[in-house]
């Protein structure tokens, strides 16, 4: 069960980040426990009265901080042994895509490798 999340529409700050930071102090504090499952995106924007995008990119940054994990067919959950990533690693991202068509290398702005694919 999702605790109580509200929304507040006259706050400056975004919605999307109001339903993000609601989810990351829940799942921190273990009001939602490892594994537990998160409403979808569609189910959870009709009951706060928002947009679909605005869960779906609550939801994509919480999985970017490695708080929840999406499955096809099996929802979103709360990542067993949730902590909050504080930087983003690009490993994660490849790992994670739930829509890869190729392994990509990344480079940092001089152009240097930071991740290359094997088969590259």
């Amino acid at each position: 069960m999702t605790p109580k999340l509200i929304i507040d529409r006259r706050s400056p700050h975004p919605l999307y980040r109001q339903v993000h930071e609601a989810l990351c102090r829940a799942i921190l504090t273990r009001d939602l426990a490892p594994g537990a499952a998160l409403p979808s995106t569609r189910a959870l924007a009709r009951r706060l009265g928002v947009s679909r995008n605005t869960v779906l990119a609550a939801y994509e940054e919480l999985a970017a901080e490695g708080l929840i994990k999406g499955r096809i067919g099996s929802g979103t959950r709360v990542r067993g042994g949730a902590r909050r990533k504080t930087r983003a690693d690009l490993r994660f991202f490849l790992r994670e895509s739930q829509y890869p068509i190729e392994p990509a290398s990344f480079c940092d702005p001089d152009g240097n490798v930071l991740y290359l694919h094997s088969g590259s």
